[in-house]
């Protein structure tokens, strides 16, 4: 009995010596400083992580009852607007207004049956409009939020429609049609579907240069980026990427791309001129037994670029935090706890 004992505390010790140092390792650090705040919107645990970047702690958590996959900025006001997918547990149809100044949700819009799955969303640059993607009803909705209605429904005439982008300077959007592995091309002005460009298989995330020239998609079947001429509408070239990309994002002078490789856990940067990979990096989870053992598997869904460029800021749905990468060094230098699978972000200066 003795020498069990022998055996079993030492063990047990050294067990919860790891626990105890795993907890202490895993836990996000955050060390930078700078300004703004980080809204975070968790799928799973139904809530908002609110997050001053600048004194470098959680202001509060939200719980919001909905699953959100996309959220924007209303132009020129104090609100964001939230998108809600549509789950099994929450049949509901609806956006909700949220007040960043109470943290408060002060309105909810409803709509009728033939509205759900409610994926991309994007402030218009018109008072109180959004742009919503139905990935149910493969539509393009324009909605105005004082009023609420929906003052125009575009059919992408495409499958599992996804997110958008608008261009920075003419009155269009383009939108990624995960099913059909295409991108359709909307006339903000007229209303009216111009074009679908096929892409690749799972054409997802999307994203446009800040001169307008390119749009870059992910082809998350196809572990590839299709690139689209705007001036002809025509795919000119295509990029190989690592293991699902999910989603894209431009630095804020345009110079660098930064994709989410979903399975494999790393963020790519391409040169857009060049269209060459500059760096990978992986985030911690995967590259090595120990790193297995103290973390969870990497899931890069999302990236929102701070407007000062100095920073990317990547959700980590499976970990449940946001990896901050430094853009000058291509490091990841800090994180940010969530609550369960974050997805969608806001940053507000």
């Amino acid at each position: 009995m003795k020498k069990i004992k022998y055996i079993v505390y030492p063990v047990f010790a050294l067990l919860l010596l790891f626990f105890v140092f795993g907890f202490i390792v895993r836990w996000p650090s955050y060390s930078i400083k700078t300004n703004g705040k980080l809204y975070v919107f968790n799928k799973k645990s139904e809530d908002i992580t609110v997050f001053d970047l600048a004194k470098g702690r959680e202001i509060t958590t939200i719980p919001v009852a909905i699953e959100s996959h996309g959220a924007a900025k209303l132009l020129g006001k104090n609100k964001l607007v939230i998108a809600n997918y549509n789950t099994k547990k929450y049949k509901h149809k609806k956006i909700l207004i949220f007040n960043i100044d109470s943290n408060k949700v002060e309105k909810t819009i409803s709509f009728s049956e033939g509205v759900s799955g409610l994926e991309g969303i994007v402030s218009l640059p018109i008072a109180n409009k959004v742009g919503v993607v139905s990935a149910i009803s493969n539509e393009f909705l324009v909605i105005n939020t004082q009023t609420e209605t929906i003052e125009q429904r575009i059919p992408t005439k495409q499958k599992g429609s996804h997110f958008f982008v608008i261009h920075p300077k003419l009155p269009i959007a383009y939108i990624s049609n995960r099913e059909s592995g295409s991108v359709s091309v909307v006339n903000l002005i007229t209303n009216q579907l111009v074009k679908n460009i096929s892409c690749g298989k799972g054409a997802i995330g999307i994203d446009c240069t800040p001169d307008g020239s390119e749009i870059w998609v992910t082809n998350r079947d196809d572990n590839s980026i299709s690139i689209i001429n705007t001036s002809k509408n025509e795919v000119s070239q295509t990029l190989k990427t690592g293991k699902q990309p999910i989603s894209l994002k431009f630095s804020r002078e345009g110079k660098y791309c930064l994709v989410a490789n979903l399975k494999d856990g790393t963020i790519s940067v391409f040169d857009q001129k060049s269209k060459k990979v500059i760096v990978n990096r992986s985030i911690h989870g995967k590259q090595t037994a120990m790193e297995r053992a103290l973390y969870h598997t990497p899931w890069p869904v999302n990236i929102v670029m701070h407007p000062n460029g100095l920073y990317a800021f990547i959700s980590n749905s499976n970990a449940n935090n946001i990896q901050i990468l430094d853009m000058h060094s291509f490091d990841f230098v800090s994180e940010i706890q969530t609550g369960e699978v974050p997805e969608a972000m806001v940053l507000i200066e």
